[in-house]
């Protein structure tokens, strides 16, 4: 059985995530600054981490005896294969979770994982659901059993969750429509951020402050990386275009879009990149893009505008809400337009500066962690802490 301390203190346990703390997908980014600040509450926390997946190196040293920022660590056991592990890993901690006395509330994370969600209901458990996006319509899960998998279980979390969060009006809306289900809108957040005073990275890819434009993003197809790179080598610039980030089960789209870039060699992928190496990237950025189709609510897009990045994102609700009149807006998947947005960035710089100026002020006051944390503790309804 999991021993917690503070028995007297109201216990959540989260479930569906990679690994807490870790920058390596938008899920732990959330969950590595949420989690300490519901510590900071008065809340005992547990995160039920993949057996496999590695803390990253930046956190390394805030790890004391498997807590971080006095979040318990847990490992559980995890089928390490395409489309099986966050299936297995949200299982084995549904199960711990269901038997631990010292839980009160197990809080699910994205659509797949949800569906173990009965197990710490048979055991008299609150349980919560954050779908931080529709992961059916993401290419990788579009056919086949993941598709119905996921579809599967989001019919169960919308009949069997006390609460759902969602992070975006058009989610909400699908819910209300689809399921006739009350969701609650609790949108992901952002930290003031630190910039960096150094230039060790740019200085390894040979970059300039100002000197390229900047995407992170996992490398997969609603991503539209490749749309970016096609639209990029049309515009008539010496500014470089920096990818960061890596494949998610998607090494076969990642193969393409490094076999075009190296058609290009003003075009950088430098893998998944977080602590200082990003820092850096986000800090001397010229301009910020993301060319998605499909979002939930975009973490690196939260993080560009709060370093004061001008940004240029696709017209869907899940970026134009987020943006609103603080950057620029492109036509979701028209190359055209894109090549036109960028061209008109990369020729006026002032209207560039007038978006940086503009975005980092607008986004930390909208999207403030303190307000998150708040609304998200009111749906957990258990008093003692």
């Amino acid at each position: 059985m999991e021993k917690v301390m503070h028995k007297n203190k109201v216990t959540v346990a989260m479930i569906g995530q990679k690994v807490v703390p870790s920058r390596n997908g938008g899920i732990e980014k959330v969950l590595t600054t949420l989690t300490p600040l519901l510590v900071r509450d008065g809340y005992n926390v547990i995160c039920f981490n993949r057996d496999f997946d590695d803390i990253d190196n930046e956190y390394n040293n805030e790890i004391v005896n498997n807590t971080y920022k006095g979040v318990h660590l847990k490992s559980v056991f995890t089928l390490k294969k395409k489309g099986l592990a966050a299936v297995s890993s949200s299982f084995f901690a549904s199960i711990r979770a269901s038997l631990n006395k010292n839980i009160d509330v197990v809080h699910f994370h994205a659509e797949g994982p949800s569906l173990w969600i009965m197990i710490p209901k048979l055991f008299g458990k609150k349980c919560i659901v954050t779908v931080h996006g529709l992961d059916w319509k993401r290419d990788k899960w579009k056919n086949g059993f993941g598709s119905k998998y996921i579809k599967f279980s989001e019919k169960i979390l919308a009949k069997y969750a006390d609460e759902i969060i969602v992070l975006n009006q058009s989610t909400k809306k699908y819910f209300l429509s689809e399921y006739s289900r009350k969701t609650y809108l609790i949108p992901n957040g952002v930290n003031s951020p630190k910039k960096s005073e150094k230039k060790i990275f740019l200085d390894k890819y040979n970059l300039k402050p100002d000197g390229y434009i900047l995407s992170v993003s996992r490398l997969t197809q609603e991503k539209q990386i490749h749309l970016l790179m096609k639209a990029y080598m049309q515009v008539k610039t010496k500014k470089k275009l920096v990818v960061v980030g890596d494949s998610s089960d998607t090494d076969e789209y990642k193969a393409k879009l490094y076999k075009i870039a190296k058609t290009n060699p003003n075009i950088i992928f430098t893998g998944f990149l977080s602590g200082e190496a990003l820092n850096e990237l986000y800090t001397y950025a010229y301009s910020y893009v993301i060319p998605s189709k499909i979002e939930g609510m975009s973490m690196s897009l939260l993080e560009a505008m709060a370093y004061g990045n001008c940004v240029i994102g696709s017209s869907i609700e899940e970026i134009k809400s987020v943006i609103k009149d603080n950057g620029l807006i492109f036509k979701n998947n028209d190359l055209e337009d894109l090549k036109n947005k960028l061209q008109f960035v990369c020729d006026n710089p002032l209207i560039v500066k007038k978006y940086s100026d503009r975005s980092s002020n607008y986004v930390l006051s909208k999207f403030n962690w303190n307000d998150i944390v708040k609304e998200t503790e009111k749906l957990y309804g258990l008093g003692g802490h």
